[in-house]
């Protein structure tokens, strides 16, 4: 039997990683697998960043919906494998989320899972669940 929780506390989850990842967060796509957690350095050749701003709304019923994210310039080339969303001051080993990318049946859905450099890229959707349903 798994464990469940109540949506009072999957939705104060979500909430809290709002606040972990902060009022301006930046979003990064790498090419390969994704790592085996969060504090495991990034691995892959970056692909884009988005930077700055708050795309996460407010929590609601275990849920979190990503806003509207700005589109952002690719610096190099290959196919989208993972992205990592972590606070402002970015390094290799704070990433407070990780998922996997691509344009269907992953975690952030982009257009196009094969990227260009100086491509104009965004992402269509990303939704996430707390743990425990």
């Amino acid at each position: 039997m798994a464990i469940q929780y109540s949506v009072t506390h999957r939705t104060n989850a979500m909430t809290q990683l709002i606040t972990d990842i902060g009022a301006t967060c930046v979003i990064k796509i790498w090419t390969g697998s994704i790592p085996t957690n969060c504090a495991t350095p990034d691995t892959g050749v970056l692909l884009v960043t988005f930077a700055g701003g708050s795309p996460f709304g407010t929590a609601a019923t275990g849920t979190l919906t990503v806003n509207s994210v700005a589109n952002a310039v690719a610096t190099d080339a290959g196919t989208a494998g993972y992205f990592r969303i972590y606070p402002s001051a970015a390094t290799s080993t704070n990433a407070v989320m990780q998922g996997t990318c691509g344009t269907s049946g992953t975690d952030m859905i982009l257009t196009s899972a094969m990227i260009g450099i100086g491509n104009t890229i965004q992402f269509t959707s990303m939704y996430i669940t707390a743990f425990g349903v």
